[in-house]
């Protein structure tokens, strides 16, 4: 499966937003982004260009598929299958990709960033209602508990992480039990819930035309 393997940081200056790969790096000074807040390469500073409708449109979906780390055919498939469902597509598609299991492992806290949520589920240290699941993409359903396995929970990545989650920060749609290291997913989440600065209904008209 092909996979993006160079600096992650330029990534966010091309995007003109901070997308979160480094976790807590990217709250402190050394983070790229607040240094050198241009697009990366020799004409970055220069560069002011006006996008086009199109343009505008790629451009939200390049960063809203490099914000939750897919590859094209995987966010084009999540875009059909919100698009087949009632209600909002937009919408639909943003609380898909919430409700992955990666993302929920992050957002829980027990990971600094969505790589390494990722990494925590393909090495098969989380466990979905006490069954053993090693697939990023994983669906989360309400009432579905994710916990940290048994054998796993030593980690001293997993306890840093915890401990920067202060009251008031966890998301109205998850229950988080810290000394259990377990999380709920308690049901799906409003749009006004979900927060990323992201437009997608632009990805809708991208994909619609």
């Amino acid at each position: 499966m092909a996979k993006y393997n160079g600096p992650v940081c330029k990534i966010c200056r091309r995007e003109g937003e901070k997308l979160f790969f480094k976790g807590e790096r990217c709250m402190t000074v050394k983070c790229a982004f607040e240094r050198k807040g241009f697009p990366p390469g020799q004409h970055g500073k220069a560069r002011r260009l006006k996008l086009s409708d199109y343009g505008a449109q790629l451009r939200e979906k390049q960063k809203i598929k490099r914000y939750y780390g897919l590859l094209e055919s995987q966010f084009r498939n999540a875009f059909e299958k919100a698009n087949r469902r009632k209600g909002i597509t937009s919408e639909n598609m943003l609380i898909a990709l919430e409700s992955r299991l990666d993302n929920v492992v992050y957002r829980l806290g027990f990971a600094s960033s969505r790589t390494t949520a990722r990494q925590l589920v393909r090495h098969r240290h989380i466990l979905v209602n006490q069954k053993l699941v090693d697939i990023p993409s994983y669906q989360t359903r309400p009432g579905d508990v994710i916990q940290i396995r048994e054998k796993s929970r030593k980690l001293e990545g997993i306890h840093q992480s915890i401990r920067r989650i202060r009251e008031g920060q966890q998301l109205p749609w998850l229950l988080l039990d810290k000394a259990k290291l377990e999380g709920t997913y308690l049901e799906r989440p409003a749009r006004a819930d979900i927060p990323v600065p992201f437009n997608e209904n632009l990805v809708v008209e991208l994909y619609s035309k």
